[in-house]
């Protein structure tokens, strides 16, 4: 025998229900999670091993539409953006002095950059530094973004953190095409961010240097002669000040 079930007074018919129970909907389902508690209520009522009487009671009818509620799960697809990427923009060649007009020169067999008072006619010893020059995505950055190469080498100024203090060495760098050429870009979430540093101009050919892996650490020279470059924090007493210029290259 078919059950009727009444809908906006609308008759429609359903599959067939026990004897002495029917269905009346107020109103149409508004979601499919109505539609489908609604049909597994209906199949739960079909399948009910107990006989229905007029002592089925509302907490009985109450149970088995709690029993049959199906739970909607709502899944967001959780994307995440590709971090910032560094551009390289171009490359210049130039030469550094400190602001005690100390030339950086390269001690030989070191990693190391050193600070050194140069006599007359020794000028051939200085390095001549080839610096990248990067667009950084962030529009508010300290400084234009660089790294510092020695000319005719593959060897860059690379800051890493020896235990809790960033210190200054050169650094190998076997795929040059890893910091110059055209299209070529760094991640900030990479390792390849200890090469680069903001350049902050101060004056004409005047400038400092700050790390972009730990901002605030700085390439500073030491105050006797002929020490190394190193890192050291804003507030120290350490020159943080260098000239660069750019060094036009002779043609022969």
């Amino acid at each position: 025998m078919e059950s009727e079930m009444k809908c906006n007074g609308s008759n429609v018919w359903g599959p067939e229900m026990p004897e002495g129970l029917d269905f009346e909907i107020s109103h149409h389902p508004l979601t499919m999670k109505q539609v489908v508690n609604l049909i597994v209520a209906m199949e739960r009522f079909k399948g009910s091993e107990s006989p229905m009487s007029t002592e089925f009671r509302d907490e009985d009818l109450l149970n088995m539409m709690l029993d049959s509620i199906v739970e909607e799960e709502i899944v967001f697809d959780c994307y995440s953006a590709p971090p910032p990427q560094i551009s390289w923009t171009g490359e210049e060649q130039c030469s550094m002095t400190d602001i005690e007009k100390r030339s950086v020169v390269r001690v030989q067999n070191s990693m190391q950059l050193h600070a050194v008072m140069l006599q007359g006619g020794t000028d051939l010893k200085k390095v001549l530094l080839n610096m990248s020059t990067y667009l950084h995505p962030a529009p508010s950055v300290v400084g234009r973004t660089v790294a510092l190469g020695i000319k005719g080498t593959n060897l860059y100024l690379s800051c890493n953190k020896d235990g809790d203090t960033p210190t200054l060495h050169l650094e190998a760098v076997e795929n040059k095409s890893l910091l110059s050429g055209s299209g070529t870009s760094i991640s900030l979430d990479s390792d390849m961010v200890r090469f680069l540093f903001y350049r902050q101009d101060t004056g004409v050919n005047i400038s400092t240097l700050m790390s972009v892996a730990y901002p605030n650490w700085y390439i500073s020279t030491a105050q006797l002669n002929n020490k190394p470059l190193a890192m050291c924090l804003e507030s120290t007493n350490h020159s943080q000040v260098f000239s660069i210029r750019e060094e036009v290259e002779h043609q022969s």
